[in-house]
């Protein structure tokens, strides 16, 4: 199936599809085709993603969710995603559609929301051992054995 009719906004298009097909690896697998296209597998994968939902909750038109889930994982392995990441890059930087500038810019730090109420140094003093008469040290100091 060559052209699939994108069915959400967020599916790939033909165009992004023709970009995207000749990157992809060769299936290995011979004998019966599967039931779903490279295409809306892909889509469910990019659906997930997006989304955050559980792999069990891909939308039935993306393929079985155990489909899609094989399909990443199987390429998360052999090193597949990263290989279409790297070609893409290198697609879209010869375009001039990247620009590899980067700027830090460190004059705005926020501190962690723990770090507001601290100690300073000067504050702290050191514990006192409090002694009072009328009640006696709860253990006896180390020196002594035990039974």
């Amino acid at each position: 199936m060559d052209t699939l009719a994108v069915t959400r906004r967020h599916d790939l298009t033909d165009v992004q599809w023709a970009v995207l097909q000749p990157l992809l690896p060769a299936p290995k697998r011979s004998g019966r085709p599967s039931l779903w296209s490279r295409r809306q597998l892909i889509d469910g994968i990019r659906w997930r993603i997006r989304v955050g939902a559980p792999w069990r909750d891909v939308p039935p038109q993306y393929g079985s969710w155990s489909a899609v889930y094989a399909l990443f994982r199987r390429w998360q392995r052999d090193g597949t995603w990263k290989k279409v990441l790297t070609a893409l890059q290198a697609v879209a930087d010869a375009a001039g559609r990247i620009c590899w500038d980067v700027s830090v810019d460190s004059t705005s730090a926020r501190a962690h929301q723990h770090a507001a109420g601290a100690r300073k140094r000067g504050i702290c003093r050191p514990n006192r051992l409090v002694v009072s008469p009328s009640s006696p040290p709860i253990m006896l100091s180390a020196g002594r054995g035990v039974g």
